[in-house]
């Protein structure tokens, strides 16, 4: 069954916010899978309806993404600006490269032009232009060095 590109999206922004949540408050991977199924994906909060997501999907793009984080950090690391590293990046900056570097590496199904553009449209979600260029960059050198 295919389902939607939406859906693939909402799994994508899903999955940052699990990363971050995880990265904040050191949510157990079990645990914090079962909140999101059970309240957050395609759920009703506060009077909005969001998207189903590809759930499939979004387990794999935050297991993958913490099973791999050291190697991934190691990349995102190595195509920062001189003088710059990864403790200095906004958190929530630092879970949009990760699951993007991610499925960058990972998830050879995915189009590269379409996970760099999908992970340009959560950053600004989150951030204004200057940051999704910033995202942009980042993901567009991590796409040369792996495909």
């Amino acid at each position: 069954m295919t389902l939607s590109p939406r859906a693939r999206a909402a799994a994508r922004l899903a999955a940052v916010q699990a990363l971050y949540q995880h990265d904040m408050e050191q949510t157990p991977l079990a645990g914090l899978l079962d909140e999101f199924h059970r309240h957050r994906l395609g759920a009703e909060i506060e009077d909005d309806q969001y998207v189903a997501a590809d759930v499939p999907f979004f387990d794999d793009l935050v297991k993958g993404t913490l099973a791999r984080r050291d190697e991934i950090d190691a990349m995102i690391g190595t195509k920062l600006a001189e003088g710059w590293r990864l403790e200095r990046l906004d958190r929530t900056m630092l879970q949009i490269l990760r699951a993007g570097a991610y499925e960058l590496l990972a998830r050879a199904d995915v189009p590269t032009a379409t996970a760099i553009s999908e992970y340009l449209d959560v950053a600004h979600a989150f951030f204004d232009a200057k940051e999704a260029k910033f995202v942009n960059g980042v993901l567009d050198a991590v796409a040369r060095a792996v495909r």
